[in-house]
């Protein structure tokens, strides 16, 4: 970590979202009481309702054949934010609702490091959470109460920052990283469509070139409830052919606890961290093995 650099002036949030209207729409409120004034870029994908409500700041991406481009729709609205001014770069899932301080905290470390991937802690909220209105400037912190941060990652002291971040652990629910850092990176990587594998592979990206991961105390953000599988049976088309690319790129398999589990249930075959093969079941060839 080093610096300090300039202190950002024109931060802009970008979201990618195909549905979740109600999530994304606590989010932009939010947005409007913490950071009144900070572009909300938002990346439309497959989603004509979606494009038609958020307005000129709305950026469409098209259907792909073979699932929703996540990695063409970051960089698409990351983009965007730079073409607009933007000198810090907020990417938030749109599941995702910012703390009174993410920010705040996220221009404060910006001014403080140089060539990192800033991180805030995310706590998961439970199902029928109801998600809180914003307080006003000043007023008390309304996620207070619910604050719990995913267990596996760092949650420093708000104010802190904590450098040396495992690539592994990066995440694009909640991350800051300035235009400079963006084009060092190149973005993600767009061979990657669908569910898994582009934060895992900018995770390799950004290690490979130095550039730092920092986690951020006090830029929380709060995850919405949804449903999900464990393992995501429903995104193993994906998560095989997105697995093989980043095999390709960095010679070894990503995801493997999920490989490892999805093969147990007989929905893949995966033959192992040393093995090339790795398949969706023929069918008549599922059940556990």
């Amino acid at each position: 970590m080093t610096g300090p650099t300039s202190r950002a002036e024109n931060p802009a949030v970008v979201t990618i979202a195909h549905g979740r209207h109600a999530h994304l729409e606590h989010q932009r409120r939010h947005l409007a009481v913490v950071a009144p004034g900070v572009r909300h870029v938002v990346v439309a994908m497959d989603d004509p309702v979606l494009a038609q409500r958020c307005g000129p700041d709305v950026v469409t991406m098209p259907a792909h054949p073979e699932g929703l481009p996540l990695a063409a729709a970051r960089n698409a609205g990351v983009a965007e934010a730079i073409d607009g001014g933007a000198d810090l770069i907020v990417l938030l899932d749109v599941d995702c609702v910012p703390g009174p301080r993410l920010l705040r905290r996220y221009v404060d470390a910006a001014a403080r490091t140089d060539r990192a991937l800033l991180a805030g802690p995310v706590t998961y909220l439970p199902e029928g959470t109801a998600v809180p209105a914003p307080a006003p400037p000043g007023g008390p912190d309304p996620f207070e109460h619910l604050t719990d941060p995913h267990p596996a990652r760092p949650a420093p002291p708000d104010g802190q920052l904590v450098p040396g971040g495992d690539p592994a652990l990066f995440w694009s629910l909640s991350v800051a990283l300035t235009p400079a850092t963006w084009e060092e990176l190149g973005g993600f990587c767009e061979e990657y469509v669908g569910y898994g594998g582009e934060d895992t592979d900018l995770g390799v990206v950004a290690h490979e070139r130095g550039v730092d991961l920092v986690w951020v105390g006090g830029a929380h953000a709060y995850h919405q409830f949804h449903p999900v599988s464990r393992p995501p049976v429903e995104h193993a088309a994906d998560i095989v052919r997105n697995a093989h690319v980043f095999r390709r790129r960095w010679g070894r398999w990503p995801m493997e606890g999920w490989l490892r589990d999805l093969d147990a249930l007989g929905v893949l075959r995966w033959g192992g961290p040393a093995s090339d093969e790795l398949r969706l079941a023929d069918p008549g060839e599922g059940g556990l093995r």
